[in-house]
C-alpha cells in the first residue's frame, strides 16, 4: 500500500503558513536540498488543500530545469477542494465534497508513495482518519512572531500518536524530525 508522507516547514513559535515569506538570507544547505529531492523522486504524485494547490500552481509551473521542479510539474497532483472549480496546473485532478474514500482508494492503488506538503485542514481530515503514514517537520530556527491562529500548526483534533524515527541537522540550523503512525 502507498503511504502518505507530510512534508511541512514550521517555525519555533509554530507557525506554518506561507513559508515563502519566510525571512530568508540564511545559509543554504545541500543536504536539505538533498533530502527534498529524495522525498520528491520517491513519490509518484502530490496530495494539496486549496491554499497549497494556489501557492503551488503560481509557483511552480515557471520552474524547470531542476530534479524537484521537473518532478513536481510533471507528477499526478490532486487538489481538494469544494470552491475549486477547474485546475490550471498541468496532471491536477480536483477532489471535490467528502475526499476521504476518494484518497483511501488512492493509497490501495499500485504506484509510489504521496507526498502532501502544508498542514491544514486536509491534514487534520487525514490523521481523524488514520491516513498520514509519516510526518516530516522542518523546524526553522526562527520565531516568525505573526501568522495568527489561521497561520499555527495547531488545531482541535483529536488525539493522535506518532513515533520518532529519526531527526536530521542541517548547517543552515534547521532540523528535520521525522515522526511515523503509531
Amino acid at each position: 500500500m502507498r503511504r502518505i508522507i507530510n512534508s511541512t516547514y514550521i517555525t519555533l513559535d509554530g507557525v506554518i503558513a506561507n513559508p515563502q515569506t519566510w525571512p530568508s538570507g540564511r545559509v543554504s544547505d545541500e543536504a536539505g536540498v538533498t533530502i527534498q529531492t529524495e522525498l520528491i523522486q520517491s513519490c509518484d504524485a502530490l496530495l494539496m488543500g486549496r491554499r497549497t494547490y494556489e501557492v503551488f500552481s503560481a509557483a511552480w509551473p515557471s520552474r524547470s530545469g531542476d530534479p524537484i521542479s521537473d518532478r513536481i510539474n510533471s507528477m499526478t497532483k490532486y487538489a481538494v477542494s469544494s470552491t475549486l472549480k477547474t485546475a490550471t496546473w498541468n496532471n491536477t485532478s480536483i477532489i471535490s465534497g467528502d475526499p476521504i474514500d476518494r484518497i483511501k482508494r488512492l493509497k490501495q492503488q499500485p504506484g509510489k508513495d504521496i507526498v502532501q506538503y502544508g498542514f491544514g485542514q486536509l491534514s487534520f481530515a487525514l490523521i481523524r482518519h488514520g491516513l498520514i503514514d509519516e510526518l516530516r517537520l522542518w523546524v526553522h530556527p526562527f520565531v516568525l512572531g505573526r501568522g495568527g491562529p489561521e497561520g499555527l500548526l495547531y488545531r482541535d483534533a483529536p488525539t493522535t500518536m506518532f513515533n520518532f524515527v529519526g531527526s536530521r541537522s542541517l548547517k543552515n540550523g534547521d532540523v528535520i524530525l521525522t515522526y511515523q503512525a503509531a
